[in-house]
C-alpha cells in the first residue's frame, strides 16, 4: 500500500466559495459604473448579480452594456479590466483553516489551479491560506493547453512536489476538469461535492472523469483518504 505523502488542492470552490470572488468583482464594477457612467452601483451591483443568479457565465457585460443601450466599446474592456484587477472580497470556507492546520503535519500541501494569473494570485493573497501550502502551481492563461483535465496540469504539480502520481491526492469539486488528468497518473482524487456549490449538480461525463471518493466539506477529508489510498 503506497504511503500518502501530499495532498494537491483545487482553488475555486474548494478553497472558497466561487461565487463570492464574482459577486465582489462585481460591486467592484458597480463602483466604476456609478462613477464613469453615472448609474447607481446598487442598481448596477443587484443588475450583475441577478444575471449570475439566473446562470449567465461569460459576455456578463456584453449583456448588461446591451440592456442599457450601451456600446461594448470602450466599456466592456474596463468593466473585464476592472473585474479581474479587483481586490477580492473573499473568505475560505468555514472548515478549511482548521483542516489544514491538522494535515499540515501529516503531508505537504500544494494548489494547482488555472485562469487569469494576477487574479488567481489576488484570491491566494485574500484567502491568506499561502502559508499552508509547500507549492502554488497557477497555470495562466498563456499555458491553456496545460490546462486540467489535462495530465499536463498534474504532471507539472507532480514534478513541482518531486512526488510519484500514487503518493499525491487532488481534491477538487468539478468533475469537468479536477480529476481525469489525476488518475491518468494514478493520483487517489477527492470531489468536495458541498451543497450549493458552482458545480455541485454536475454529474461527470464518464467514470474516467469521476473522483475516487465524494464529501460534502473538507471535514471529511483525512478520513476520505484514508479509506481511498487503502484501496490502493
Amino acid at each position: 500500500m503506497p504511503k500518502l505523502q501530499a495532498i494537491g488542492f483545487d482553488l475555486d470552490d474548494t478553497l472558497y466559495q466561487e461565487r463570492s470572488y464574482a459577486l465582489s468583482g462585481f460591486a467592484a464594477v458597480a463602483e466604476w459604473a456609478e462613477a464613469t457612467l453615472g448609474i447607481p452601483r446598487t442598481q448596477v451591483s443587484a443588475e450583475l448579480k441577478g444575471y449570475f443568479e439566473a446562470g449567465l457565465r461569460g459576455r456578463t457585460f456584453n449583456r448588461w452594456l446591451e440592456d442599457h443601450g450601451l456600446p461594448a466599446e470602450p466599456w466592456v474592456r474596463d468593466m473585464v479590466d476592472c473585474y479581474r484587477q479587483h481586490t477580492p472580497d473573499i473568505a475560505p470556507f468555514p472548515e478549511v483553516v482548521e483542516v489544514l492546520e491538522s494535515l499540515r503535519g501529516s503531508y505537504r500541501m500544494a494548489i494547482l489551479t488555472q485562469g487569469y494569473a494576477p487574479g488567481q494570485k489576488r484570491k491566494i493573497e485574500a484567502l491568506d491560506l499561502g502559508g499552508y501550502f509547500a507549492t502554488i502551481l497557477i497555470l495562466g492563461e498563456e499555458e491553456r493547453e496545460q490546462w486540467k483535465p489535462s495530465r499536463a496540469a498534474f504532471e507539472r504539480l507532480l514534478a513541482w512536489l518531486g512526488k510519484a502520481g500514487d503518493s499525491v491526492a487532488y481534491v477538487g469539486d468539478n468533475p469537468d476538469k479536477d480529476f481525469y488528468g489525476a488518475r491518468q497518473l494514478g493520483m487517489p482524487t477527492v470531489r468536495v461535492r458541498r451543497p450549493g456549490g458552482e458545480h455541485a449538480q454536475k454529474e461527470p461525463v464518464d467514470a474516467s472523469y469521476a473522483a475516487d471518493m465524494e464529501i460534502s466539506d473538507l471535514t471529511g477529508i483525512r478520513r476520505a483518504l484514508e479509506l481511498e489510498v487503502g484501496q490502493f
